[in-house]
């Protein structure tokens, strides 16, 4: 065979290969990337049939609370706050109000008293300016639930790293803005292995640790251990 007419079909067959080979790759980075949008899908539609039949369910304990909170310290119920979400995005955090109606000027007064060893979130056992029935709230995250209006509206999920305040993430590093590359969620592994007793460094790395091993079963088992958690009480204040 001439060496020309060789070549020439040793070349056509070499641009074959790398054809079906990018095809491959193609075909390959199409499907995760479809897969990863059904899994987000997925979420988002479990977060909002979740949350809705939550808030019918706990319609009674929300009107008590309401009430509870009205009758020790008059003034609004809920506490809306601004928080950073995924990706940077600003939203109406809600909660039940577990303190005085001044406590955002009163908190600067006690600044110096902050009991968070990395200084990026404000934490004090004995807060003053937490209500009796605040703590009672706070101790069994009742002041929480407000969050399924969160979820339903779609600024959060059920599971995933909590929504911080935009102060403290001005005073995030490189490592700790990576918890703001996924939604902000009602619960997650810190919540359910100490709360605030574990310190913020620690909350940064196993909210990392979840982000890079997330999955739907894993959410329904952070779901699960929420109630023991939440029974007991442990580190909420």
């Amino acid at each position: 065979m001439d060496k020309r007419i060789r070549d020439q079909r040793i070349e056509r067959l070499m641009k074959m290969t790398q054809k079906k080979n990018k095809s491959s790759i193609s075909f390959k980075i199409a499907l995760w990337d479809y897969t990863i949008k059904s899994v987000i899908m997925f979420k988002k539609f479990l977060d909002v049939i979740a949350s809705l039949i939550l808030i019918i369910l706990l319609s009674p304990l929300f009107v008590i609370t309401a009430i509870l909170i009205y009758l020790e310290d008059p003034g609004p119920v809920f506490y809306i706050a601004p928080r950073v979400g995924k990706d940077g995005k600003h939203f109406g955090f809600i909660k039940f109000r577990s303190m005085v109606m001044n406590a955002d000027k009163i908190k600067d007064q006690l600044l110096d008293q902050n009991e968070s060893k990395a200084g990026v979130i404000f934490k004090m056992k004995r807060d003053p300016r937490v209500t009796k029935t605040g703590r009672f709230i706070r101790r069994f995250s009742i002041d929480e639930l407000p969050q399924l209006f969160n979820v339903l509206k779609g600024d959060m999920s059920l599971v995933g790293p909590r929504p911080p305040l935009p102060r403290e993430v001005a005073e995030y590093t490189l490592l700790d803005r990576k918890r703001l590359h996924v939604m902000p969620g009602i619960t997650c592994l810190w919540q359910v292995k100490g709360r605030s007793d574990i310190p913020f460094d620690e909350q940064v790395e196993l909210d990392m640790q979840y982000i890079k091993s997330s999955s739907f079963w894993k959410d329904i088992k952070i779901l699960l251990m929420t109630i023991p958690a939440v029974i007991s009480g442990k580190g909420a204040y």
